[in-house]
């Protein structure tokens, strides 16, 4: 395996969803909880025609024995996990 290559998986759709959350931040600023930015990101998202699902749950399942739920803020495209809390530290850490 060659280490020395990197590749984004699901590019064109990771820098449409990272500048949706530029667009939230830039709007309503820095500071407020979390879920003001999860539902204008959801504005965003229909603005933009990106699928989302808010919020999705899924069986947390241990040797076939089901032991808690995982429920993330919003699964974009089907495939990418998006959480605000995160995204407004990595953003503001920009």
């Amino acid at each position: 395996m060659d280490t020395n290559k990197h590749e984004l998986l699901l590019k064109n759709e990771v820098f449409q969803i990272v500048g949706c959350a530029m667009q939230v931040l830039n709007t309503l600023g820095h500071g407020l909880f979390e879920k003001p930015y999860e539902n204008a990101l959801v504005v965003e998202f229909g603005l933009q025609n990106i699928p989302f699902l808010q919020p999705p749950r899924y069986e947390v399942i241990y040797k076939d024995i089901k032991v808690g739920e995982y429920i993330p803020d919003l699964v974009v495209y089907d495939a990418i996990i998006v959480d605000t809390k995160t995204i407004e530290a990595f953003l503001f850490c920009q």
